[in-house]
C-alpha cells in the first residue's frame, strides 16, 4: 500500500525586520561589498577619527575622559588622543562622545542620522579588545552603519518630529549588530541583541533649549549599550524578536502620532545588495547639516555685498527643520555657546555673509561675541523654503535686501558635500589633517591617514595604537 503524506501549501511567514538585519550582519563579508562603498567607508572613518582627535583637545573632551577615568579600572582599549587605555565599553563611550562632539561628522540626508558615529566607536573598541583584523573592523562598521541608515529611512524623520535625536536612538541597534558581527554571533543571537537594544534606545533633544552637551553623549552611550546587548545575547539572554514593529516596539513607542508613517519595507529592501551608506554626505561646515544649503548660499553672496549696505536678510530652510535650527528666534539670534551656535541658522548665515566661510574658529568665544555678527544675526529672518529638495538634500537659500532697495538672492538645491557635490578623497584627507593636528603632531596624523586607507590589509590594533597620545 502506498501511503501519501499531505504537504502543506501554507507559505512560510515573512521574516521579521530584525531577522533580516541579523541575516545581513551575519553574512556580510567585505569582499562582497562594492568597491566604491568600501572606499567611501574608509574615508568616513578617517573623517570621524580626525574629528574625535580634535575633540580630545576641547573642554568637553577633557571632562569626558576625566569622568571615564574616575569610573574605569583600566583596560586594553584606546581613546582618541589619550595615553590612557580602558575596558572596551569605557573606550567606546569616550570615543563616541569625541567623534560626535563637534557635530562635524557625516550625515545621511534622507535618514537624518550620523551613520559613522553609530557604529565606529563600538566596532573600534571591540575589534581592539578581540585582536580583530582591520577587515573585520570594516565589516562590523558597515553592518552597523547601514542598519542605522535603514532605521532612519524607515521612520522618515519621525524621531526628530517628536523630540528624539535620531542618531541617539538608531545607534543602539547599529552598535548591537556591529558588536555581534565581531563576536561572530549567530542569527538568533543577533535578533536577540537587537531586541535587548530596543530597551536602551533613547536620546532626547532637550539639549536644544540651552546648548547642553547631551547630544554628544548619545553615540557613546549607544556603543556601551550595543556591546552590552551583544554580550548578553551571546550568553543566551532572551530579547524580544520584534523590536521595531511589535506592539510597544520602537516605532509605536518612540514615534507616537508619527508611527503610521513608518515604512517596514524601507528598513530592509535590497539589504546587502543596495548600499544606502554610499549616499552619506560629509560635512564641509561644523554646524547642523540642516543649515548647510543656507551657508552655501550666503558664502556665494559674500563677495557681492558690502556688509554696511545690508538692510535685511531672509534665510530659507526646509520647513521641518525650522523648530531645530531657527526657533525660538529670540534665542537663536543670540547664541552664547558653541553648541547653541551650531544650531542657529541666524548666526551661521550672518557669519557666512560677513566672512565668506564657516569653520571651527567661528565657534570660538571671541567669534560668538563679535559685534558685527551678533548685530546681523538679529536681522536674519528664517522662512520655509518653497524650492526645497528636502529630505533628499538639505537645500537652502538667502535673500539680502540692501539699503538702496536692491535685492540679491541665491538658492542652493544640493548642499555642498552631498550628491554630485560630495567631498573628494583629497578634500576629506585635508579636512582630517586640519582636524587631527589640533591635537596631535602632523607626522602622527599622516601615519593614521595611511593606515585607515589601507585598513583591510592590516590589524585593527595597527590603527588604534596610532590614535593614542604618543
Amino acid at each position: 500500500m502506498v501511503r501519501w503524506r499531505s504537504v502543506s501549501t501554507t507559505p512560510a511567514p515573512p521574516l521579521s525586520p530584525s531577522r533580516k538585519l541579523a541575516k545581513f550582519a551575519a553574512a556580510l563579508r567585505l569582499a562582497g561589498v562594492p568597491a566604491p562603498v568600501r572606499d567611501r567607508a574608509k574615508l568616513h572613518i578617517l573623517d570621524a577619527l580626525g574629528l574625535g582627535l580634535a575633540s580630545s583637545a576641547q573642554d568637553y573632551g577633557r571632562r569626558t575622559v576625566a569622568a571615564i577615568a574616575a569610573m574605569s579600572a583600566g583596560g586594553a582599549c584606546s581613546v582618541l588622543g589619550r595615553a590612557e587605555r580602558y575596558e572596551a565599553r569605557d573606550a567606546a563611550l569616550a570615543n563616541g562622545i569625541l567623534i560626535h562632539g563637534l557635530d562635524f561628522d557625516d550625515t545621511h540626508l534622507a535618514s537624518i542620522v550620523h551613520p559613522t558615529c553609530t557604529s565606529l566607536p563600538c566596532a573600534m573598541a571591540l575589534a581592539e579588545s578581540l585582536g580583530a583584523s582591520g577587515e573585520g573592523l570594516l565589516e562590523a562598521f558597515l553592518a552597523g552603519a547601514e542598519t542605522a541608515i535603514r532605521i532612519g529611512a524607515a521612520v522618515k524623520g519621525g524621531f526628530h518630529h517628536v523630540g528624539y535625536h535620531a542618531t541617539g536612538v538608531v545607534a543602539h541597534f547599529a552598535s548591537a549588530l556591529a558588536a555581534g558581527r565581531l563576536l561572530e554571533l549567530g542569527e538568533d543571537q543577533l535578533v536577540a541583541a537587537q531586541g535587548i537594544a530596543s530597551s536602551t534606545a533613547s536620546g532626547i533633544q532637550v539639549f536644544l533649549e540651552e546648548g547642553a552637551w547631551t547630544k554628544r553623549f548619545h553615540p557613546g552611550w549607544a556603543a556601551v549599550a550595543g556591546i552590552t546587548a551583544a554580550r548578553l545575547a551571546q550568553q543566551g539572554f532572551v530579547g524580544p524578536s520584534r523590536p521595531y514593529e511589535g506592539r510597544f516596539g520602537l516605532f509605536e513607542t518612540h514615534l507616537q502620532g508619527e508611527a503610521p508613517r513608518a515604512d517596514l519595507e524601507e528598513l530592509t529592501a535590497g539589504l546587502g545588495e543596495v548600499w544606502r551608506f554610499g549616499e552619506t554626505a560629509l560635512k564641509p561646515y561644523p554646524v547642523c547639516h540642516f543649515i548647510h544649503g543656507c551657508a552655501d548660499a550666503a558664502i556665494e553672496l559674500h563677495d557681492q555685498i558690502d556688509p554696511q549696505d545690508i538692510a535685511a536678510v531672509v534665510a530659507f530652510l526646509p520647513q521641518p527643520t525650522l523648530p531645530i535650527v531657527a526657533e525660538p528666534a529670540e534665542l537663536k539670534e543670540r547664541p552664547s555657546t558653541d553648541y547653541e551656535a551650531k544650531f542657529s541658522a541666524q548666526f551661521v548665515v550672518a557669519t557666512c555673509l560677513l566672512e565668506g566661510r564657516f569653520g571651527l574658529s567661528d565657534l570660538q568665544p571671541q567669534a560668538l561675541g563679535e559685534p558685527r555678527v551678533r548685530a546681523l544675526a538679529a536681522r536674519v529672518r528664517c522662512r520655509p523654503d518653497p524650492e526645497s529638495a528636502f529630505p533628499a538634500y538639505f537645500s537652502g537659500g538667502v535673500e539680502v535686501t540692501l539699503r538702496n532697495g536692491r535685492t540679491l538672492k541665491r538658492h542652493v538645491r544640493v548642499n555642498s558635500g552631498a550628491g554630485e557635490r560630495a567631498m573628494r578623497p583629497d578634500a576629506v584627507a585635508s579636512k582630517f589633517m586640519a582636524s587631527a593636528t589640533l591635537a596631535i603632531p602632523a607626522p602622527q596624523a599622516e601615519r593614521i591617514r595611511d593606515v585607515v586607507l589601507d585598513l583591510e590589509r592590516l590589524a585593527a590594533a595597527d590603527l588604534t595604537a596610532l590614535l593614542r597620545a604618543q
